[in-house]
């Protein structure tokens, strides 16, 4: 959830994005109240600002005279070329793996030490572990953020571990030395697993989608119920369909796939 900014002699420009900034990923509307809170602009100006907002499409007012993200906002980030691309390329896979899982799969991106969630497939009978496209999750804390903290650059790992490993549940890991292992361990797999890190009775099993150094551009993962997890089977799966991914968008030639700098040759 976002903070609150006081800041003195904030511009314009500032304040707009604090507005907007002030939404979280669990937060599908906001009062005038909460908005203030959140920003620390004073309710006329933020009543002014979110009105220009509304006017132009960023924000939407409900009939409860609470604010919403609007689809102007949607529509621009839709534009993102990375991005679209990626997730154009993207959906047959994760099309695929639902149908044949019928469990909800995902597709993120690693931003800061977060995973965001760019696109969703969700069953009407699958666990209930919302991750709705714009959300949000801890890297440490799930196998979709682990896939992704497997395969950052150089450094990334230490900032995690530096900021914290905040406990979510009671299976979230919280010691250096165990989300190592883990993460040594989804290197030479090639997928990671998510055991209630996050959501009490969700599994998730994912893989990295890899670029040509190594790294990765996104991830993808199936999230199952943990009575009915099978990591032995949607591993390989998962795994089958991020490298398809990559090879879609480019980074992953047939035969030219480079693994992580840190896989020794000889234990990939």
């Amino acid at each position: 959830m976002a903070g609150q900014i006081r800041e003195p002699g904030r511009t314009t420009t500032s304040r707009v994005l604090a507005l907007l900034g002030a939404f979280g990923p669990q937060d599908t509307s906001l009062s005038l109240a909460e908005l203030c809170r959140r920003t620390g602009l004073a309710p006329a100006t933020a009543h002014r600002i979110a009105g220009e907002l509304v006017a132009w499409g960023g924000l939407e007012r409900t009939d409860g005279h609470r604010y919403e993200i609007g689809l102007r906002l949607f529509e621009i980030g839709m534009r993102a070329p990375g991005r679209r691309g990626l997730a154009e390329v993207a959906v047959p896979f994760l099309e695929s793996l639902y149908e044949v899982t019928r469990e909800n799969v995902y597709l993120a991106v690693r931003d800061g030490h977060e995973a965001v969630y760019l696109h969703a497939l969700t069953g009407s009978h699958a666990v209930a572990a919302p991750a709705p496209p714009g959300g949000r999750l801890p890297l440490h804390a799930n196998g979709m953020g682990k896939a992704l903290l497997a395969f950052a650059p150089p450094g990334v790992v230490d900032e995690v571990i530096a900021a914290g490993l905040t406990r979510h549940t009671p299976y979230t890991i919280t010691e250096p030395a165990v989300l190592n292992r883990a993460l040594a361990k989804i290197r030479r797999d090639g997928y990671a697993t998510g055991s209630q890190g996050y959501f009490l009775g969700a599994v998730s099993v994912a893989a990295p989608v890899l670029g040509p150094d190594g790294y990765a551009v996104a991830a993808i993962s199936v999230v199952v119920h943990s009575v009915r997890a099978n990591v032995a089977r949607l591993g390989p799966a998962v795994r089958t369909a991020a490298q398809g991914i990559a090879r879609q968008i480019g980074t992953q030639p047939p035969g030219q796939v480079r693994p992580h700098p840190s896989v020794r040759p000889g234990h990939q």
